[in-house]
């Protein structure tokens, strides 16, 4: 019995297998030779969602104009406020043999800041040391700049996202609705989201903030919802014997045993931040972006080349902290 199930399986194979050649055969000799076996009607299309797009993104602008010029304020108020306060605290300059050799007190901050959030000292002299050498670089200015961009992005994501996350993972309906959503955000082209964003804020560090939000903010949500679904249920039945209540059960079981993975998903975001906040430079957000950009219409292999290293510099600074924080947490 089973040699002829075999051997119908090895008939229907070549069946199909000829069935295919017949089809993709005209196909195949029709592209060799520049003939179109369907002639496809010119434009105007069909489904002119281009023009659609534009009449929308132009009564959004006109019409709610206040609104977002309420989000570039608060935007460039927690830019401006976060880059203020780490460019307050001083670097000095020591000329050794002749060079001047920058030692900016943040990298020393940082030793004690990564060490104590990690728990590990490597981390603490990574961030020492990368630090010191985007001084010496000659790009302290511009890495403090994408700092501050970054950390703005990241913690609206991060604080929209988690949130979300939770919700959906807590609730089939809103995982639902808002899995697609954050299809779109994660599939569609980054510099897509530059173009409406200039409409709205302008140029400058909001425009580069809202694009950064969006492409930061799927994967925390993502990770939190992931986090809160895998807690085993017998954790869950386990606090209902104990008398939790809905809120007290969120709080108190499945949010801790989700920690793990609600923190990588805060280094993912980070992550992705700081690389929307490079391309970002595109419309005026300045930075160590701005530089690479620069490095490139001017052809300045070197000038892209230490502002991109910088950039490798920041982002070991941020997995490295979140990272080891979340692998303190499963400890």
């Amino acid at each position: 019995m089973s040699k002829m199930n075999l051997s119908l399986k090895k008939l229907f194979g070549g069946v199909v297998s000829a069935l295919g050649w017949v089809f993709l055969y005209p196909l195949t000799v029709a592209a060799r030779i520049g003939t179109p076996l369907l002639e496809l009607p010119a434009k105007p299309a069909s489904i002119p969602l281009d023009k659609w797009t534009v009449v929308a993104v132009d009564w959004l602008a006109l019409n709610i104009e206040v609104f977002f010029d309420f989000i570039q304020l608060v935007l460039n108020s927690i830019n401006e406020g976060l880059l203020a306060a780490i460019q307050w605290v001083p670097i000095f300059v020591v000329n050794i043999g002749g060079a001047p050799i920058r030692f900016p007190v943040w990298s020393l901050i940082l030793f004690f800041l990564l060490w104590y959030l990690s728990g590990q000292i490597t981390t603490g002299l990574l961030g020492l040391v990368t630090l010191w050498l985007a001084a010496n670089f000659g790009l302290y200015i511009e890495t403090t700049e994408t700092f501050s961009l970054t950390l703005t992005s990241a913690l609206i994501a991060i604080s929209l996202g988690i949130p979300s996350g939770i919700l959906a993972g807590i609730s089939d309906t809103v995982h639902n609705i808002i899995r697609p959503v954050l299809d779109l955000m994660q599939t569609m082209p980054v510099f897509v989201y530059l173009i409406p964003a200039v409409i709205f804020f302008g140029m400058g560090a909001a425009p580069g903030a809202v694009a950064t939000v969006i492409f930061a903010y799927p994967p925390s949500v993502r990770l939190t919802n992931l986090g809160i679904r895998e807690v085993p249920d017998e954790l869950v039945e386990a606090g209902e014997a104990f008398g939790c209540n809905y809120w007290q059960l969120l709080m108190k079981v499945q949010i801790p045993v989700a920690r793990p993975s609600i923190m990588q998903g805060v280094n993912q975001s980070i992550m992705l931040a700081l690389s929307m906040a490079v391309v970002a430079a595109l419309i005026g957000a300045g930075g160590l972006g701005g530089e690479v950009v620069r490095g490139i219409q001017r052809m300045r292999v070197g000038q892209g080349f230490v502002a991109g290293l910088s950039v490798v510099f920041t982002a070991m600074i941020l997995d490295r902290a979140t990272a080891n924080i979340g692998a303190r947490e499963r400890e």
